[in-house]
């Protein structure tokens, strides 16, 4: 099935060939830590680049017409067949190389339809799990938006995509999309009301009920504080009969824990009030419990439902989580609110339109805090180790989450961190308070491996935020690092064109 085309370009394909086989039978043993790292990543680089070429083959498979000659309907059954792929996969290709590469229309030549994406995956900086997330989240954005839009949100998409994760690039996705229309005039909330909806199917064989659904936005801001609380490890669970589970034990008398750093509590300790004591010891009796707790995050929240529609139960006795009620903490600027346009951020990591927020004020009792126009929070001081709920509401607006690097974390599954340990004579003032959920705080401390967290000063690319310095086997040099993933657009290059949207919150 020659077509008469060079074959230059086989060996390359033996050269591959070959290079593969080395790889496989090569030790990896001999390479020091820092040699298999760098390793791994240019391994990942050149992995991303093949993804480029098979682009190309799907490509190519048409311009030489083997569907049609192999008797297939389409190029990705054709794919499917001759390399044994998913369908999936071969759509995949098929998709990504009409959108990422050059095509030719007969004379003329189409460049790609995704230049950013496409030379980011060429250089080997993107995954296609990168490409899914911003393909996924341009589709999202308004034709309405004009092409103008929809070329700079590629642009800041890529970007970030570049030095994020995929599900970073999501995250900004959803704030891109949020700030284009940030009025509601392209995308309307009869919209969203159109497609709301929740669907329990006929019940299975097995007994279950099958459930699908999209909530508003207003709705998960509202459902979500609850599945933090009762849904996390060792609540409310059915296999478990020492799991928190009656009136008192769920925090709605005691709090179940108290938002910060601070460790055991020793239950006998003569100083403790009668509260602290039954405090600590749910507590204590929450962590045994969260020990023995093997379930997954979705049959947590499975049970955390099941609690809450309990006749004792309901969203007006939810108790308190982390120090604060569990509540929609709902965070937006006061140039938004002023003008009523722009978005709004949920403890719990969502996002809302400046009109959406206001409607779940006016339903229910949310906490919303208003940030001054440069977004500072007023300075909050005590001369105790915990931090007050202020305090904790001020770095739920500010920080949003988790300020590791990397960590999404939301505020409603962090605890108060003191930036300069209380022990080492740090203050419980907002200035040395942060965020770190209970994986990244444990990881702070003073061993060989351990991180250690600084307030980055004034003269550095990000005054005031919490850096946090990797262990050497990370980061030889020990550099501080700021966490972008509540705040996208921050780590986005100064050189990429905005959207035209408000100030995120």
């Amino acid at each position: 099935m020659n077509s008469g085309r060079e074959t230059t370009n086989a060996p390359s394909a033996h050269a591959l060939a070959a290079a593969v086989e080395d790889l496989l039978e090569s030790s990896m043993y001999s390479m020091d830590d820092d040699a298999y790292i760098e390793f791994i990543q240019h391994l990942e680089t050149s992995f991303r680049k093949l993804d480029a070429v098979k682009q190309r083959c799907a490509l190519e498979s048409v311009a030489r017409g083997l569907p049609a000659r192999a008797g297939v309907k389409s190029p990705i059954l054709f794919l499917q067949e001759t390399l044994r792929l998913s369908y999936a996969e071969a759509a995949t290709r098929v998709r990504n190389a009409d959108l990422l590469s050059t095509v030719s229309e007969g004379s003329m030549t189409r460049p790609p339809v995704l230049p950013h994406v496409a030379e980011a995956q060429r250089a080997g900086e993107i995954s296609a799990d990168h490409i899914k997330a911003i393909n996924d989240a341009l589709k999202q954005i308004p034709d309405a938006a004009g092409p103008e839009v929809k070329e700079r949100a590629e642009q800041h998409l890529t970007a970030y995509a570049r030095q994020g994760d995929p599900k970073g690039v999501t995250t900004l996705g959803v704030r891109i999309l949020a700030n284009v229309d940030p009025d509601g005039r392209l995308i309307e909330d009869r919209d969203r009301q159109r497609v709301r909806g929740i669907k329990i199917g006929n019940q299975r064989i097995d007994g279950m009920y099958p459930i699908t659904g999209l909530l508003t936005p207003q709705l998960g801001a509202v459902m979500k504080p609850m599945f933090e609380k009762f849904g996390r490890p060792g609540m409310c669970n059915p296999d478990d009969p020492e799991s928190p589970w009656t009136t008192a034990e769920l925090g709605l008398d005691t709090e179940l824990d108290d938002g910060d750093d601070t460790g055991d509590v020793d239950v006998d300790d003569p100083s403790l009030t009668p509260a602290e004591r039954a405090r600590a010891a749910v507590r204590a009796k929450l962590r045994a419990a969260a020990k023995k707790d093997h379930r997954t995050a979705e049959q947590r929240n499975h049970d955390a439902l099941m609690v809450f529609f309990r006749p004792d139960m309901g969203p007006t006795r939810l108790g308190s989580h982390r120090g604060l009620p569990v509540s929609t903490i709902i965070t937006m600027s006061i140039d938004d609110l002023e003008k009523r346009a722009g978005v709004a951020t949920t403890a719990t990591g969502g996002t809302m339109s400046i009109t959406q927020a206001l409607q779940v004020a006016r339903n229910s009792t949310p906490y919303l805090v208003v940030l001054d126009r440069n977004g500072r929070p007023l300075h909050l001081s005590r001369g105790q180790r915990l931090a007050n709920p202020a305090q904790r509401l001020a770095l739920t607006a500010t920080e949003r989450g988790c300020t590791r690097p990397g960590c999404d974390a939301p505020a409603s599954r962090s605890a108060v961190h003191h930036i300069k340990e209380w022990a080492d004579g740090g203050e419980t003032d907002i200035e040395n308070l942060t965020f770190a959920c209970d994986a990244c705080h444990a990881q702070v401390n003073s061993g060989p491996n351990g991180w250690k967290t600084i307030v980055m000063p004034d003269d550095s690319e990000h005054p005031g935020k919490t850096g946090w310095i990797p262990p050497p086997h990370i980061d030889p040099a020990r550099r501080p690092r700021v966490n972008f993933r509540h705040h996208p657009r921050v780590s986005s290059p100064s050189g990429v064109p905005g959207i035209p949207a408000r100030r995120l919150c």
